[in-house]
């Protein structure tokens, strides 16, 4: 059983409380959906709170409204979040100033969510690069989805659009992260036992695979610095890359 230092009173220790929870409604005919949530994910600047249901559909809720609700006190502090589309009437400008709670079916089960945003110096790391499909703004935030038949797919967030569907895994992605200097440089982790680093701002082309991992890849992450990855997967070690690219 685990203990703390002697030098640490262990009633002064905020003990943490439940704030709410979110329940989806869903109908036991309805296949997209399921019981389980398997990943959660916070947008960078608090506007949405994401998480996948162990199928196709992953549901996007404006975190600011959530904490309205929670605030208000119903007897059990939950909040039901009906299933929605985003009109496509709004226009982007609107979208980003009043979100809106949608979903986005994913079309196959989604292990892993990832948000990202971009800094607009932060250029491309291919170089030679003349000619763009995507023009990331500073306002622009993405979603990226691992699915369980390897794809990754990147979505607008704001209107719900597939931006990009990455296919070179192959097998199931179990973990997303963006690197968090603004470069949309995204890694996957997957049950191929490889990490791949994509460039977004290069149309998501794969820069590089990242091998070394004798059997599944679980997680990665960032250093604050975006200069060093981290990796574990279901053998005893942790595996460091300077530099992942």
């Amino acid at each position: 059983m685990a203990s703390f230092p002697d030098f640490v009173n262990e009633d002064e220790i905020v003990r943490s409380r439940s704030l709410g929870e979110l329940i989806s409604p869903t109908s036991p005919f309805e296949q997209k959906y399921g019981r389980e949530n398997w990943t959660v994910a916070f947008a960078p600047d608090g506007s949405y709170f994401a998480w996948s249901q162990g199928h196709r559909i992953v549901k996007l809720v404006p975190w600011s409204q959530c904490l309205k609700n929670f605030t208000a006190g119903s007897t059990k502090n939950s909040v039901n979040v009906p299933t929605g589309r985003l009109s496509r009437q709004n226009s982007d400008v609107a979208q980003r100033n009043n979100p809106q709670e949608h979903t986005i079916d994913c079309g196959d089960v989604v292990w892993s969510l990832a948000f990202g945003s971009s800094v607009p110096e932060k250029q491309s790391r291919c170089v030679n690069i003349e000619w763009h499909r995507f023009k990331f703004g500073q306002d622009q935030l993405l979603l990226a989805t691992g699915l369980s038949n390897g794809r990754i797919k990147i979505w607008d967030v704001y209107t719900g659009k597939l931006l990009l569907n990455l296919m070179d895994h192959t097998e199931i992605v179990r973990d997303l992260t963006f690197a968090p200097d603004g470069s949309l440089i995204l890694v996957s982790a997957s049950r191929d036992k490889t990490l791949r680093v994509w460039d977004l701002k290069d149309d998501g082309n794969m820069m590089k695979v990242l091998r070394g991992h004798q059997h599944w890849v679980y997680c990665c992450a960032f250093s604050p610095d975006s200069s060093m990855l981290c990796s574990v997967g279901s053998g005893k070690a942790v595996g460091f890359k300077v530099p992942y690219f």
